[in-house]
């Protein structure tokens, strides 16, 4: 099976239209067509508790008081990390995504929950911003997180302090203070790590995880359709705005 099989009726009505100019599609026939071919779409799990606060630990105040939009790419990055089984014990998983396309950024897959876990992936945001020739500048990004102790950690404040990135940190126990990363987090167990689409059989190691990670990460940035972009992938919809930017304003009439 392809990735595109985890979809539901609503994201095959919209592939078939996009890869095959099929405006007239209607969702009774996908219904049958799913149906035929044993296709039913995935359900998310329950999630295991993973935001440990550190009681000595500073913590910056919520910025965002749960809005999740943002104007344009480079203003507000949500961060979380979540956990894979393997043989080998747990491996744990942190993403960065932006908020504006909902793109995965950065990533890191580790075997400890350290503070590298989370800065690892923040180096690598950066990093890729500023390859694609779009760099973060200091004095517009808000980095977001729930307050674990690896994101109130002192190493990774003065990371964001010397990058001029402000950080802002949701409240203890709170999945609606990072709901965007939550839902990410879900999507990845669900799509990924519970399915034999990006890694074949069962998770033994963290060079598993890592391959699998990879894949799916791949996926969701450039094919997976997102609904709340319009049917467009993360990809897609900041190419979109990056091209607005450049367009040549039309001659007043």
């Amino acid at each position: 099976m392809t990735p595109e099989g985890l979809y539901g009726r609503r994201k095959w009505v919209a592939l078939l239209r996009r890869r095959h100019d099929l405006a007239g599609t209607s969702r009774g026939a996908v219904d049958r067509a799913m149906r035929s071919l044993g296709l039913e779409g995935v359900r998310r799990a329950k999630k295991l508790r993973t935001t440990i606060p550190d009681p000595d630990g500073k913590r910056a105040g919520d910025l965002l008081n749960r809005d999740f939009t943002a104007p344009a790419p480079n203003r507000t990055w949500v961060t979380d990390f979540t956990y894979v089984r393997t043989w080998a014990g747990f491996v744990y998983v942190a993403f960065i995504v932006d908020v504006f396309a909902q793109r995965i950024i950065g990533w890191h897959a580790s075997s400890s929950k350290k503070v590298d876990l989370v800065m690892t992936p923040l180096r690598i945001a950066l990093w890729q911003r500023e390859r694609e020739g779009k760099p973060v500048s200091p004095g517009d990004l808000i980095h977001h997180s729930d307050a674990g102790s690896q994101y109130t950690a002192i190493r990774l404040t003065e990371h964001l302090a010397l990058e001029g990135i402000a950080p802002s940190i949701g409240s203890v126990g709170d999945a609606y203070d990072n709901a965007l990363i939550e839902t990410i987090n879900g999507l990845y167990k669900t799509e990924c790590i519970r399915t034999t689409i990006f890694h074949p059989g069962p998770y033994q190691t963290l060079a598993d995880v890592e391959y699998a990670t990879a894949g799916w990460v791949d996926w969701y940035n450039n094919r997976r359709l997102h609904g709340s972009l319009g049917m467009l992938t993360p990809i897609e919809f900041e190419t979109l705005h990056y091209e607005a930017l450049t367009r040549e304003p039309e001659p007043a009439k």
